[in-house]
């Protein structure tokens, strides 16, 4: 058999490039070494900026143009630190080679000794990936989970006054409608949307177990816990002064078990919806060459829900393992942070592939409220929550001697289907104020939906 040529095994790289490729600026090795490469020049612009050893600001020029070597990072940057780290076997150590590098090309050799001055790798490391991740999460993913909320709440707008039966245990129920569900989903996604963009990015420079020995052995009369401080703020990140040789990730859990959070309301959705249509409640709009089956050419099949909820679950497993593994460093240091942080983007990649899917499904529904009305007047049972409810405030006021009205409705409604002339009937029959009657029997299962219509409203109390 003919041997293929290098082909990628994550379907991030095959198949669903396209759906995840922003996230590869950022959460890619390229992504991640372009921001190292950051660190390591803003790191000798800010030391040369306070002429420390003997050093002068650097003109506006030569910044610009060092600068430069991070801002126009590319493949050819990109194939020198292969080759650099095929010999150093160190990634960081490849990116000190780099810069150093670009500063003599540049004509800044005089400076090339502070390339990496006092740090630890995991302090370029714990500040890149800080980074890279609030820029992939904020720019990249976030948006993507506004514009599936923005979807839901424009969609508990429209579906704000469709009456229909809800489903507790998967029976017939007191009738809500559709919008204040699509409403509900909206509001707590929401909210863990608002902690997610509120939520630490931080990272360490303070040297290689966190104590800033070498920094002061050089230069013991700076503040240094002060310019690193002033230096990671200013890269538009925080800062954590109390560390071991790695900064704890405790952001980084933090943040994994959120998207993990929103990604288990997303699943709820995803299989809320998908059994919505099994019920007919939404109709699915036909794409124009599509295929269904193979073998059934009636079928349109709920692949965009059945998608999203597969990779939510596979992005959920790796959001797990991110949070579990990174939570612990065995002591100082330890590697299995730097293998584990490698699939972020994986991660990531996964759930920004099932909020895309979420929107094409949202998008390919119709609403059927014909079905919807159907199903409500084949239950008027549900009835039986209002008129119980209604005698036993009777009962409170004096106006009624029935003595248990939840077994009285049990006997009538439990097991047994009834329409509304039984129903009627029955209230009619009831030792209840004749007001109570006539509130009871205006009421369909269709209009027995309490303030449901004004809580799917985007501007509803609450929301």
């Amino acid at each position: 058999m003919t041997a293929l040529p290098p082909q990628p095994i994550s379907p991030l790289d095959g198949r669903y490039r396209d759906a995840v490729a922003p996230l590869g600026a950022f959460l890619s090795e390229a992504g991640l070494n372009r921001a190292r490469v950051e660190v390591e020049v803003e790191w000798l612009i800010a030391l040369t900026d306070r002429s420390l050893f003997g050093t002068a600001p650097l003109s506006e020029t030569e910044k610009d143009a060092l600068r430069g070597v991070y801002r126009d990072f590319g493949q050819d940057e990109i194939d020198w630190l292969a080759a650099k780290e095929a010999v150093t076997r160190h990634d960081v150590k490849a990116v000190e080679y780099l810069v150093r590098d670009r500063l003599e090309t540049l004509g800044l050799e005089r400076i090339a000794e502070l390339t990496h001055f006092a740090c630890t790798s995991e302090d370029v490391n714990s500040a890149s990936y800080a980074l890279t991740v609030q820029r992939a999460v904020l720019g990249v993913w976030m948006p993507k989970l506004r514009e599936v909320i923005t979807a839901l709440q424009a969609r508990a707008d429209e579906y704000a006054d469709a009456a229909m039966l809800a489903r507790t245990h998967g029976q017939p129920a007191t009738p809500t409608t559709m919008g204040k569900e699509f409403a509900v989903f909206a509001a707590r996604l929401q909210r863990v949307a608002d902690q997610i963009a509120v939520g630490d990015f931080l990272a360490k420079f303070s040297g290689a177990t966190g104590t800033w020995s070498a920094h002061l052995a050089a230069a013991p009369d700076v503040d240094w816990q002060a310019l690193s401080r002033t230096f990671i703020e200013g890269l538009g990140i925080g800062f954590n002064p109390l560390t071991t040789q790695i900064e704890p990730h405790d952001w980084q859990v933090e943040l994994y078990d959120r998207a993990r959070h929103a990604g288990g309301i997303l699943h709820n959705l995803a299989t809320d919806a998908w059994t919505y249509i099994s019920l007919g409640y939404f109709a699915q709009i036909p794409v124009a060459g599509a295929t269904g089956s193979s073998t059934m050419p009636h079928k349109i099949n709920p692949i965009r829900f059945e998608n999203a909820e597969a990779n939510l679950e596979i992005a959920g497993g790796l959001f797990a393992t991110l949070s579990q593994t990174l939570v612990t460093s065995r002591m100082q240091r330890d590697l299995t942070d730097s293998t584990t942080q490698r699939n972020i983007g994986v991660a990531f990649g996964h759930s920004l592939l099932a909020l895309d899917n979420l929107l094409k499904g949202l998008d390919s529904i119709s609403l059927s409220r014909d079905t919807l009305q159907a199903d409500l007047d084949a239950n008027w049972e549900v009835l039986a929550e209002a008129i119980q409810t209604v005698v036993r405030a009777e009962i409170t006021a004096g106006r009624s001697q029935i003595t248990d009205p939840y077994a009285l409705l049990k006997d009538l409604t439990r097991g047994h289907r009834v329409g509304p002339v039984e129903l009627a009937e029955f209230i009619q029959g009831l030792d209840i104020s004749d007001a109570a009657k006539h509130r009871l029997l205006v009421l369909t299962p269709a209009t027995y939906t309490g303030v449901a219509e004004r809580l799917a409203r985007p501007a509803a109390p609450g929301r």
